[in-house]
């Protein structure tokens, strides 16, 4: 079940208050998960549209970008309903409930936990009511100063250990004056990575922090408008899109149409990395495809690391662009050699041990005739842990491969994320504390090849100094406390 809140005379009532279970919370390979990025959000105001199937299927869209929970909230004008629960958005919600989020303007969420615990408690959208209304709010990044906000909340003010929820706390904290009032005061003191879509039970509200590290885009409808975490979530619901949000920007959307206010002069530092893995690739950003981009920096990544070889073939889907780029660029045939098993993103069952050691082939199994007796070229994004990397040359090698060539569209991540990425901790990054030699050995490929940073932001054509690039080189656009970051601090506070 999940949480439904009501305002009814400006007063909240709780009903079918129930955790989820939790059980979809399971990696399959917990030694060696992908980075995850935060969270996807979508907003609508749109009269005359069932704003909540639009909101579903936008979360559906951006999936990708959390699969811990899910959560929409609406209003027609009087009242914010909420609802929320643990696992995917095609899980938490169906026919029944979205028929149920009745209103002229949603917000929705879909949540890969940076900052708190994958619990219910946590899911968002989150929700603040006062005597003079309520406030639904949702989170795509993850702040710096959590803990210095927190300080400036009443104890017991927020029940949840997140950024968002401190962040809502505080909106709503004064409402003496306007949301928007409230908002353009309170986000210049707010550090770290936010794109925010938040509203009251009239007006629709979406801002960016002044780096712009994390996307926000805005889309027309025929009949409203959209903001969302990426330009293939507006394609999905039908909705043209307009522009980015500028970092340092709020928009007010509401019947008198999209009104801007700048809270902040805008410092760019888009993160790089959603070139490399976390956006879609139909997904546009700066103007240029994601597609088009990773192809290119396949290209790059030929030019910098050529090798003799029969074959070029991807780990599907993440090394599929790159792979593709390195063939044409190489000349060497593109082919697939290793075959992917759709279904087993995230399951129910936890793997026994015997699964377990089978490791990767739950997701991959190589093509014996496709790969034996050949030179391949193995194409992936990124090497967290390199556990994944590992695997698969031992399968490729098993399989009959003569030589395994790893090569990698992005430079070693040797850096955590402060700025809403769920990286390894550098201590447990493999780049964090091996050389290329050795990662290379480690693997047990023939040769290891990255992209350099310099070529990877060559292929974005967005200058250097405008992304955020901390997770390759250690330099972070905005300074970080370490004694007041990471997913639990609040919760090591409480």
């Amino acid at each position: 079940m999940a949480l439904v809140c009501e305002h009814e005379s400006r007063r909240p009532r709780l009903k079918y208050v129930l955790k989820g279970d939790g059980r979809l919370g399971h990696d399959l390979d917990p030694d060696d998960r992908a980075p995850k990025d935060a969270c996807g959000v979508f907003g609508v105001w749109a009269p005359g549209e069932e704003v909540s199937k639009l909101t579903y299927y936008g979360l559906y869209a951006l999936q990708h970008r959390g699969q811990e929970s899910a959560g929409i909230a609406v209003s027609e004008g009087s009242r914010i309903l909420v609802y929320k629960d643990m696992g995917l958005v095609a899980q938490v919600f169906d026919e029944s409930v979205l028929g149920t989020l009745r209103g002229h303007l949603a917000v929705g969420h879909c949540r890969y936990s940076t900052t708190g615990s994958s619990v219910w408690e946590n899911a968002q959208p989150t929700l603040s009511s006062t005597d003079v209304g309520g406030l639904a709010l949702a989170h795509n990044g993850n702040l710096i100063n959590t803990p210095e906000l927190a300080q400036r909340l009443a104890p017991g003010a927020t029940r949840a250990t997140t950024d968002t929820e401190v962040l809502t706390a505080l909106l709503a904290q004064d409402r003496t004056r306007s949301i928007e009032d409230s908002a353009a005061e309170l986000l210049p003191q707010v550090k770290g990575a936010y794109t925010l879509v938040f509203m009251d039970e009239k007006t629709l509200y979406a801002a960016r922090d002044p780096q712009g590290i994390r996307p926000l885009v805005l889309g027309r409808l025929e009949r409203g408008w959209v903001v969302a975490s990426e330009t293939a979530a507006l394609d999905i619901v039908g909705a043209t899109f307009t522009r980015e949000v500028e970092p340092g920007e709020m928009l007010t959307i509401d019947e008198r149409g999209v009104r801007s206010r700048r809270f902040a002069l805008a410092e760019p530092k888009g993160c790089l990395f959603e070139y490399v893995y976390l956006a879609r690739p139909d997904t546009t950003i700066a103007g240029r495809g994601v597609q088009v981009t990773r192809v290119e920096v396949g290209k790059v990544l030929a030019r910098e690391h050529p090798v003799e070889a029969d074959l070029v073939i991807p780990t599907p889907e993440s090394g599929t662009p790159a792979a593709v780029g390195y063939a044409q660029e190489s000349g060497i045939p593109y082919g697939q050699g290793l075959v992917k098993n759709s279904y087993v993103g995230r399951t129910f069952i936890q793997p026994s041990q015997t699964i377990r050691q089978l490791g990767i082939r739950l997701k991959l199994n190589p093509l014996r005739e496709v790969v034996e007796g050949k030179r391949l070229v193995v194409v992936d994004d990124s090497i967290v842990r390199g556990n994944t990397q590992r695997a698969i040359v031992k399968m490729l090698r098993e399989a009959g491969a003569r030589e395994v060539h790893v090569r990698i569209s992005s430079p070693p991540v040797s850096w955590p994320c402060f700025y809403g990425i769920d990286f390894a901790t550098r201590a447990e990054l493999i780049a964090g504390s091996l050389s290329v030699e050795e990662i290379r050995a480690s693997l047990g490929a023939d040769s290891l090849g990255y992209i350099s940073l310099e070529g990877l932001t060559e292929a974005t054509t967005i200058p250097a100094d405008r992304l955020c690039r901390a997770c390759f080189d250690g330099s972070y656009p905005i300074p970080i406390d370490q004694d007041n970051v990471g997913k639990f601090v609040l919760e090591s506070k409480a």
